[in-house]
């Protein structure tokens, strides 16, 4: 693609967004353009730690794991905050739909969850 931001830049924009919105939260359907719609029954948000980004993408470096969630459903999206509740929303993706029962464990393994900006080359 001719088209998009420099590497250099791509990688500081997704920088600061991994620490401006590490807060992820799931979603059963597209969260929508305030991210709130389609909530999971999981209200949980768990912190993400991200690597640094590199040729304009990003991954998680440790595991998001949700314990006993509250609810039977499939998460399809996540949504990204500044805080654990409450708090700005800063974007949002999609997760390979996973089924869930109430008490199970849900975990987005290392390395699973990414952001990635179009650059240029």
């Amino acid at each position: 693609m001719t088209v998009g931001l420099s590497a250099a830049a791509a990688n500081t924009h997704l920088d600061n967004q991994g620490t401006t919105y590490p807060w992820i939260k799931l979603h059963t359907g597209d969260p929508g353009a305030a991210g709130t719609s389609n909530a999971a029954t999981e209200t949980t948000r768990k912190q993400a730690t991200w690597a640094s980004a590199s040729g304009g993408a990003k991954t998680t470096s440790a595991d998001l794991s949700w314990t006993s969630v509250s609810g039977s459903e499939d998460y399809t999206h996540f949504s990204m905050w500044t805080a654990s509740t409450g708090g700005s929303f800063g974007g949002s993706g999609t997760v390979t739909a996973n089924a869930v029962t109430s008490g199970d464990t849900f975990t987005i393994p290392a390395g699973e969850l990414d952001l990635s900006l179009s650059v240029a080359s």
